[in-house]
Formats: C-alpha cells, structure tokens, sequence
C-alpha cells in the first residue's frame, strides 16, 4: 500500500498511536539528559550483555531464523553476540558526554547535546544485532529510541527490545529510552519518520527515499551491490577463501554480500579453480537463464530467494547442484539493466567478470556500481599499494576493503579499523547526507565554543594572496 492510498481513518490512528509513544520515549529521554559518561556507559555495556549473553544470543539467533525464514543461524549468531560485543568495544572509551573535542589551534571547544528521539526503522534481513547497535548508538549520545521493524521481523524485535528494556530498569533508568513498535505498518512507520527528531533509516531504497522526504532530518543508506577485484598480485588462495567467506555470511543477508567479482586476465583460471574449491557451483548458460528466472519476476527480485540455502535456490532454478557447493558462481560480460547478474541479488549468487588489467577493472567496477550500488563500498584483494590506490582513487566509493571479506569487513570488524555499524551512508553518489559508517557521533547535536585567538590571524596582502592569478585577470 503506498502513502497515497492510506485510509484517513488509518492515518490518524497511527498519528495518535506514535504521539503517544513520542510522549513515553521524549520522558525517558529528559530524565537522562544530564547523565554522566560513566552512567551512560553502564547503560549500554548492560544493553549488550541483555541481549548477547550465553544462552541469551543462542536463542534470538534460532527465533530470528524461524520467524524471518531468511539467513541461516550461524550468520545471525555471529551478529548478535560478537558483532553487538564489537560494537560496544568499538565505542565505549569515546567520549560522548561534555567536551567532546578541543582544537586549540583555533581556540574552539566541541560539547555534545543530545538530539532527542530517535525514529529507527530495521530491515528484516538483519533484524537480530540492528536493534541492539541503533539502540546503544542513540543511548551513548543520551537519546531515546523508537525502533520501526519490518513485519516480518516484528516479534524478534519485541524480544530484543523487552531484554534491552529490562535491562535498563534494572540500573535505574527508565525502559522507555528503548521503545519498539509491536504492530509495524506502513501508517506507523511514516508517523514515526515525522514526529521523531532524527531518523536512522537502514532498509530497501523505498525506505530511504521516505525516510529523507519525511520532513525530518535524516539519515539513510545506498543500495549495495558490492564489486570486488582480484589482481595478479593476489594471494590467490587467501582471496578466494574470504570471497566464500563473504559470499556465504547470513545466506547474503547483507547488502555487502559479493556481488560481482572481477578476476584480471592473468589469474583467471587459477583463480576459477580455487573458487570452485572454495564451494562455489559455476553454471552454464541454460542454468543461468533459469537461474535468472527464478531470482526476478517482471524486473524485481523474488523475494522468495532472499537469503536462502543453496540447495533451496538450486532447487526453484531447476539446477542439480553437486554436493559441498554452497554459492553460484554466474559469468557475465555486460551491466546495467539487461544484465540483471550486474545488480544487487541478496542471495548466495555471484556474477564473475574477466577483465584485462586494473584499468579495465576499475572501468568495470565503475559500470556496474552506476547501475547498483555507488557509493557503497568495493574491495580488492592485492599486494599492490599502486593498483589499491587507484583503484580507491578513480571509483566512486566510500570504502575500500582490501584482502579482507567484504560483508564481514565494511561495517567494521576486530581486524580493522572501520567503525562498527549496519548503517553505511553512500555519500551524494548513493543519494545520502554522509559517506559515514553511523554511530553514535551522528546522532548528537554539537555546541562550538568558540573564542578569540590568542594571536589574530593577519589578512595576506593581494601578492601573497592572488599572486599566481593576479597577472591574467588584469
């Protein structure tokens, strides 16, 4: 249903059903304004602990899987007790709280303030640690939040939010800094998006184009569809195995997931061989076309083999799949619309690219990242600082993960430095406000306290300023 066809009487339901959760969530809020780092901090070291406990992270990994149906549950276990861990490591020591930030190169002082209410909309196919990282993210910035699930995940974010919840009273905050919507709906999530004080929008490309037309600041993600290249100068064997790695997290839950892979000329059959090892099924071109069949209908992707075994996706495309082959592996020439394998997929679908060299890969990863996915993130495997640099240089992207698996390296992990999140903005090239993985830094408002230099700059004279230009513009 779209927002032109809601029933008046629907649309002011849910106006007054997310006023009053506004009211509950902007109380909580006001009573932890003032709260210091240290009680802060315990807040979200016990948000995590709630929720990725042993015992606790087993059995939201198994409901998750069973009610969503998508991902498998060594992906979703991994999510919720090691990449909620990450992501408290990851932002524990910051200081959230008073000054933040001193450049007494200019005599400024930063103070964080809190934005207020949070409106967090999550996505179904990472609905286990999503809830959880939003949730410490806007609480170390002293804000409350509402999160929106996606239907289809609902009652997993009930059971995420109640252990937050009750964690929180348990230190003698209010439960109400975490509020999640039990009954989501399109009425629900909208109201939500125009009574919050900032959204965190992560989701399909219609929820982010909401998202930014509600009227209220906010924060998006680009579409996915990550390249990724392997030069000459590769460990062959390391790439191929961290491709597989990516490749299969979570069944491709992520927008991160491999999507296409670009093998330069010179290791091109060595590499075909270690992938195939690795698990991968290459097809052929009467497999492909049913393949292709089975994963779109009438130009949209099936939501049906979103995150599916391979087995299962085997199975609807007709495919016999041997034994042990756990990911596709589809040979492309082309981009763009008529070349669907070119896109986002979201499912354990590969499309593999010969290229010549690295210009030629660079111009591939262009292509296809125009059609899906620019701004997003690409990667490379080499031991080239030369082909990496250029390759970060002339493409139009916001993260380059080098040797690493993508899925599990872009959002932030223990082996790098990114900064842990699922939210990653795209920057102007995805149709977002920021190239940044969010945090809680993005969800705070900054006062600058500025005052006098203890020296005043001196203004140029024209020949030191406007010397190079000053003789043509006569």
């Amino acid at each position: 249903m779209s927002e032109q066809t809601v029933m008046p009487e629907q649309a002011q339901s849910a106006e007054q059903e997310i006023r009053g959760l506004i009211e509950r969530s902007r109380a909580a809020q006001a009573q932890i304004e003032n709260y210091t780092q240290e009680q802060v901090d315990t807040l979200i070291r016990a948000m995590v602990w709630a929720t990725s406990r042993p015992g606790v992270a087993e059995e939201i990994a198994r409901f998750t899987v069973e009610e969503t149906q998508l991902g498998n549950y060594d992906g979703k276990y991994l999510k919720i007790h090691r990449k909620t861990r990450a992501t408290l490591m990851d932002i524990i020591d910051d200081k959230s709280v008073g000054i933040i930030e001193e450049l007494p190169e200019r005599n400024i002082i930063k103070i964080a303030k809190p934005m207020g209410v949070i409106g967090a909309l999550c996505p179904s196919t990472n609905p286990e640690a999503t809830p959880v990282i939003k949730a410490i993210s806007a609480v170390k910035g002293r804000n409350s939040i509402i999160l929106a699930p996606h239907p289809r995940a609902k009652r997993t974010n009930k059971m995420i939010c109640d252990l937050m919840r009750d964690a929180l009273e348990q230190f003698g905050a209010p439960a109400d800094l975490v509020i999640g919507i039990e009954e989501p709906s399109l009425e629900t999530t909208n109201e939500l998006m125009r009574q919050c004080d900032r959204v965190l929008a992560t989701g399909g490309g219609a929820m982010v184009t909401a998202a930014y037309s509600s009227g209220t600041p906010a924060l998006g993600v680009g579409v996915g569809n990550a390249v990724i290249t392997v030069d000459e100068t590769a460990d062959l064997d390391d790439a191929a195995e961290k491709i597989r790695i990516s490749k299969t997290l979570d069944l491709a839950a992520s927008c991160s997931s491999d999507n296409s892979v670009l093998l330069v000329e010179a290791i091109y059959d060595e590499m075909m061989e270690k992938l195939l090892h690795q698990g991968g099924y290459l097809v052929d071109e009467e497999e492909k076309e049913r393949l292709k069949n089975t994963i779109w209908h009438d130009g949209h992707l099936n939501t049906a083999i979103v995150a599916q075994p391979a087995e299962k996706l085997a199975a609807m495309a007709a495919i016999e799949l041997p034994e042990g082959k756990e990911f596709f592996i589809v040979p492309e020439t082309g981009f763009g619309p008529d070349f669907p394998f070119s896109g986002e997929k979201l499912s354990v679908v590969m499309a593999l690219y010969r290229v010549k060299d690295i210009d030629d890969a660079i111009y591939h990863t262009n292509a296809i990242q125009a059609y899906q996915g620019q701004g997003h993130s690409c990667g490379i495997y080499s031991n080239s600082d030369e082909n990496i640099m250029k390759l970060a240089n002339i493409t139009r992207t916001s993260r380059v993960m080098v040797n690493q698996p993508q899925s599990a390296s872009n959002s932030g992990n223990l082996w790098n430095g990114m900064r842990q999140t699922f939210s990653l903005g795209c920057g102007s090239w995805g149709g977002n406000g920021t190239n940044n993985n969010i945090t809680w830094r993005d969800l705070i408002n900054e006062t600058w306290v500025s005052k006098p230099l203890e020296t005043p700059k001196k203004l140029l004279t024209d020949e030191e300023l406007f010397g190079p230009v000053m003789e043509k513009l006569k």
